[in-house]
């Protein structure tokens, strides 16, 4: 049966593939506790460097990352010595639908660095960055994807919670750090945000129930946007004249709204051998000075069991008749109503709190053990981070570090090779190995990390 409820759950599934492809991470967890890697201040604030630096523009500060309890490879099969969907024949309902969860998360973000450098001035360590930032994910039931590949059978299908996030910002970034005394070190960030676009959508209800003699359905959907210049595209229903939204024709990237954020840290050290920090990342919003919605206006609902087929074709609700005017009402089930701009509307950024503590040998200084605990918060796509590390520093311009993580997305390893002479600084790392790939090198795994940089230290 080829429902408009269909219709809904293939786009949202296309959305999740899309979202799978490619994403760039925030920051690289694996140098939390590298003390000449450059930028442990976007980790920690309250983190200095012995080095002045200028990062090169566009490299000095790039990862590429993805996070979620799902991956491309879930959607993705060897079938016949050939890369087919899910929903190809040969994979078995069985294993796929063991891949899927009650509730499948994905998200990513961006952190791309345009200008950055760092100096000792004031008192204490200083930095300055302009950076490119994006927050995105989607979370769908796994009812969703059963209904896709078993196809539609007489039972319930809730397809309710389905939502969808998306934020694009710049950043410009102030940070100072300095001593107290021995033993503490404080540092804070404030950061001038400046909104360029915003994305929500959500279902919050979604149910079909099929039964021998007919169908009911019942949906409940808004989708939000935010940018400098938006509008949806537009289609009639030809049957009802009912003008709905059927996509969005633009969504320029501009100056849309206006923020602020801040970075707070805190370094304690207890003797030459334990020291602990803390810090709170991101902690603020973005007001946009627009909302363009589009929605379904509250719950609409469809039951087939109100229509009387006759056969007289002369009958005003003949078969003919009848089967037109099921189909003109089932088909405004899906069609959401253009809202226009309700004014606007602030959207909170993911914050990050980060607990860590470091024992360094006595017996050689130059080899450290690392905890850290990291939880960030957004709601659906809330995730918490154990990592335990061991980092080694042979020589001044030269250290590396391995790592485990567990926590919401599972146990994986990680790694940093950090490089920093004067005239010339590199880093390259992982928080999660990238595992296997797919042929345009897209990583199937769910979640997955790379990040490296190029800067000149002075």
């Amino acid at each position: 049966m080829n429902t408009p409820m269909l219709k809904i759950k293939y786009i949202i599934a296309a959305s999740l593939l899309v979202l799978s492809t490619a994403a760039v991470a925030q920051n690289l967890e694996s140098g939390y506790f590298i003390e000449n890697y450059l930028y442990r201040h976007d980790l920690n604030p309250a983190f200095g460097n012995e080095q002045t630096y200028v990062a090169i523009p566009l490299l000095g500060n790039a990862n590429i990352a993805t996070e979620g309890n799902v991956g491309l490879k879930t959607f993705l099969y060897n079938v016949n010595g050939r890369t087919a969907t899910f929903l190809h024949p040969g994979v078995s309902m069985d294993e796929f639908l063991g891949n899927i969860k009650d509730e499948n998360k994905f998200s990513e973000t961006v952190r791309l660095q345009l200008l950055g450098a760092g100096f000792k001035a004031l008192g204490g360590y200083n930095t300055v960055e302009v950076n490119i930032r994006e927050q995105a994910g989607i979370v769908a039931p796994g009812s969703l994807f059963r209904a896709m590949k078993e196809g539609l059978k007489n039972t319930t299908y809730d397809f309710s919670n389905i939502d969808s996030k998306g934020n694009a910002y710049a950043e410009i970034a102030l940070g100072h750090s300095r001593k107290v005394n021995d033993q503490l070190r404080l540092g804070a960030k404030v950061k001038v945000l400046i909104g360029l676009a915003s994305e929500t959508m959500k279902v919050t209800r979604g149910q079909l129930v099929l039964g021998e003699d007919g169908y009911t359905a019942n949906v409940n959907a808004e989708l939000s946007v935010s940018a400098s210049d938006v509008a949806y595209s537009h289609k009639v229903n030809e049957n009802t004249n009912h003008k709905y939204v059927n996509g969005i024709e633009k969504a320029k990237m501009g100056v849309a709204g206006f923020g602020l954020a801040a970075d707070l840290g805190a370094e304690y050290r207890l003797n030459d051998a334990l020291s602990f920090s803390a810090s709170l990342l991101d902690l603020g919003f973005i007001s946009y000075s627009n909302s363009h919605v589009a929605s379904t206006k509250g719950d609409k609902s469809f039951n087939t069991d109100k229509y009387i087929f006759n056969a007289d074709d002369e009958a005003t609700n003949s078969f003919e008749n009848e089967f037109k005017r099921m189909k003109n009402d089932l088909s405004a089930l899906y069609e959401l109503d253009d809202m226009g701009d309700k004014g606007g509307v602030s959207r909170t950024l993911a914050a990050t709190v980060n607990v860590g503590a470091k024992y360094t040998l006595p017996t050689y200084d130059k080899l450290n053990f690392g905890l850290l605990l990291s939880s960030r918060f957004n709601g659906k796509y809330s995730a918490t981070n154990a990592r335990l590390s061991a980092n080694i520093t042979p020589v001044k311009s030269f250290s590396a570090g391995v790592n485990i993580s567990a926590g919401t997305y599972g146990v994986g390893l990680g790694w940093i090779l950090n490089y920093n002479t004067k005239g010339f600084g590199l880093f390259v790392g992982m928080d999660r190995l990238l595992g296997s790939v797919a042929k345009q090198l897209v990583p199937l795994n769910a979640t997955s990390n790379l990040a490296l940089g190029v800067n000149i230290p002075l």
